[in-house]
């Protein structure tokens, strides 16, 4: 294999963006777990102070992950100018404006009330914390928001016009809201939420199977399988729209995603193969007939476009999204059927006691990042090799430097990088290990107000 540019500099940003969306993944669903939390404790007049236990527990995990992705992201930036700088010349007034609204809008939010947030509870007014928690959380949804809309276009471009080799917009609400965005969306935040709730729901079973802070642990155990019954069947179902869209919109993605080297009517469902692209086909399939023209088209007798659609230097690497396709799929299967395994547990009252349940959870939890990876990894490298799709090619992208400069930045970022995850590990296990700290508040009379002072303890 020959390491140029261009591949060192693709496995350099993949690197960086992939440990990156680890974090984001993380604290956009804990934010809103926050909010639910703090909102529960107001509305019980201050008495329910289990809430505020699980609050100011989650809250110190939220600010450790937070940082992370930070750090991690600012260099996401840089790479642009540094690996892609033809890229950034040539879509730059259209992707430039929706990455500065991005830190205008969600990063300024962020930082104006993560303060108050994560030290303000005992020094502002009980409405007030409230505001700035709900503010953050907010900012994480808008963050995910504008970044979406700029990756998107990258798939699926809509208003814009060509203008001496460089793409300028005619229309900004097309731009924005283009043909993947809002499926796109809607699948990060639903597996940011169930991310967050599988490490609530696995951090709680952790202390039940211990028999340790039991309170605390069953309050956050069962409102976190509360959510994920909720969610991981409408993950499901997301993904089914969002693969009618790709189909629409990215045919040879699909194609590469199911496995499918012909154009073909009751085009079968590639459950398992190895596909052998020398040969354009797959070795050890088993397969569904009409399985993938039933669920990619809603019809039996539908016709699914092949990768002979295209020339074989139009394909993406076909091997690498059909696993990671099958990864995702089969973890986001697994994680549905811990939800019904919850509710079955729920329903027949030994949801507390069902430590099989507990231990599924426990594994569940580091899952769900692999399956966002793994998700990641389908809809990037199946759009290649078009960082823009079918208008500008990745080798087109990626800037005139000597291979040893990026190779020289890979191996530092792999190593500060390596370090700053094991560092992050070893905090955040201290912290579990530790547990929730107790809540020594002022006895709060009954009909205490959301807009009372909170007062330092005595």
């Amino acid at each position: 294999m020959d390491f140029d540019t261009l591949l060192l500099s693709r496995i350099q940003f993949a690197f960086t963006v992939g440990f990156h969306i680890l974090f984001p993944t993380l604290t956009i669903g804990l934010a809103s777990f926050l909010v639910v939390l703090e909102a529960r404790w107001l509305m019980s007049g201050k008495r329910r102070r289990v809430f505020m236990q699980l609050y100011e527990f989650w809250v110190k995990i939220f600010a450790l992950a937070f940082g992370m992705g930070v750090v991690s992201g600012v260099v996401l930036s840089y790479e642009f100018g540094t690996n892609f700088s033809r890229f950034s010349e040539i879509t730059g007034n259209v992707l430039g404006p929706l990455l500065s609204y991005e830190v205008l809008t969600a990063f300024f939010l962020e930082a104006g009330f993560l303060g108050i947030m994560l030290f303000g509870r005992k020094r502002v007014g009980a409405r007030l914390h409230f505001f700035a928690t709900l503010m953050v959380a907010i900012g994480t949804i808008i963050s995910s928001f504008w970044i979406l809309s700029a990756n998107s276009w990258m798939h699926t471009p809509a208003g814009y016009a060509v203008v001496d080799g460089r793409f300028v917009v005619t229309d900004w609400l097309a731009v924005v809201f283009n043909p993947s965005f809002p499926y796109r969306l809607v699948h990060m935040l639903l597996a940011s939420y169930l991310a967050a709730g599988f490490v609530v729901a696995a951090v709680s079973a952790w202390y039940l199977l211990r028999r340790r802070h039991e309170n605390f642990a069953r309050n956050g155990f069962s409102m976190a399988m509360w959510l994920i019954l909720v969610l991981a069947p409408l993950q499901i179902l997301v993904g089914d729209l969002h693969g009618l869209n790709a189909q629409r919109h990215q045919p040879i993605k699909v194609a590469a995603m199911e496995g499918l080297w012909e154009t073909r009517t009751r085009a079968p469902l590639v459950l398992f193969a190895w596909p052998d692209v020398q040969e354009q086909r797959n070795r050890f399939a088993v397969e569904i007939p009409g399985g993938a023209s039933l669920i990619l088209k809603h019809d039996l007798d539908g016709t699914v476009l092949g990768l002979d659609q295209v020339p074989p230097e139009d394909w993406p690497n076909v091997p690498l999204v059909f696993f990671s396709f099958r990864i995702m799929v089969g973890i986001g299967l697994f994680l549905a059927l811990i939800a019904v395994w919850s509710a079955v547990a729920r329903a027949r009252g030994g949801f507390y006691k069902d430590r099989w349940l507990m231990r599924g959870t426990m594994l569940a939890a580091p899952l769900t990042f692999v399956a966002t990876l793994a998700g990641w990894v389908v809809a990037e490298t199946g759009r290649q090799p078009w960082t823009v799709q079918g208008l500008l090619r990745t080798s087109e992208s990626v800037s005139p430097i000597a291979p040893e400069a990026v190779m020289t930045t890979l191996v530092a970022f792999v190593l500060v990088y390596g370090v700053l995850f094991v560092l992050f590990l070893v905090y955040l296990l201290r912290m579990v290990r530790k547990g929730p700290d107790e809540v020594a508040e002022a006895a709060e009379a009954p009909r205490a107000r959301i807009g009372a002072i909170v007062q330092p303890a005595e």
